[in-house]
């Protein structure tokens, strides 16, 4: 019984493209910043925010498929491994957007000043 060694260059060559392009769209995104994308605002965040948000979950996901190798799994333990970080990152981003808003609250209408 003889066990052929298979080639994964591909594969790797295929998910360096695809995280490098990922990444090339964050950066020229983060550099131009669309009028579009930058001033309209959708729940406390502006668009720009939302897409690099978008981004770094796809990127994330995508290298825990990858490397990982969640590809050749059943979908259940792919979403039983996916589906907690989902929701722990909707969760700190309402924190964060939440204690964000009131501190900005706090310092905008009281006689705190801005020291920092």
């Amino acid at each position: 019984m003889s066990h052929e060694h298979v080639s994964n260059t591909a594969g790797i060559w295929k998910v360096f493209a695809i995280l490098s392009a990922v990444t090339i769209i964050e950066v020229i995104l983060g550099i131009l910043k669309p009028d579009f994308l930058h001033m309209n605002h959708l729940l406390g965040m502006n668009l720009l925010n939302w897409v690099f948000y978008i981004l770094t979950v796809f990127k994330a996901y995508y290298i825990v498929w990858s490397f990982m190798h969640l590809g050749g799994e059943k979908s259940s333990l792919r979403w039983a491994i996916v589906l907690p970080v989902v929701f722990l990152i909707i969760y700190i981003l309402f924190i964060f957007l939440t204690e964000g808003h009131y501190i900005y609250g706090v310092f905008k209408d009281s006689t705190i000043k801005w020291n920092f």
